[in-house]
């Protein structure tokens, strides 16, 4: 459960699992489940450009903000509202692992 003023983490642990040295973007995607107003199903809110050596693996870290999950509601303000929020994080936006959390405004 997330309140205004609060801040949360999502992670992931990548693992460059090649041979070679290699560079990776990880996105950060949120949905919005019970938003007042039809909402992007994956909507892109953050990335990382990591840098891996051969066999290293990386926490990703990100953090979510209340100010993060605004948007133009159906009055036309850009506020949050509560709800329940699902957060993806991943290599790309089909390959992630997700987790849900709510938000009480």
């Amino acid at each position: 459960v997330m309140k205004k003023g609060d801040v949360i983490e999502a992670s992931i642990e990548v693992e460059n699992i090649s041979r070679i040295d290699g560079i990776e973007t990880i996105q950060m995607y949120i949905r919005d489940v019970t938003g007042s107003v039809v909402r992007p199903v994956k909507e892109l809110k953050g990335f990382q450009k990591i840098e891996l050596r051969s066999g290293e693996r990386k926490k990703v870290c990100f953090r979510i903000t209340e100010e993060l999950l605004r948007f133009n509601t159906k009055d036309m303000r850009f506020e949050s509202e509560p709800g329940r929020f699902i957060v993806m994080v991943g290599k790309n936006s089909v390959e992630t692992e997700s987790a849900e959390f709510v938000l009480e405004v």
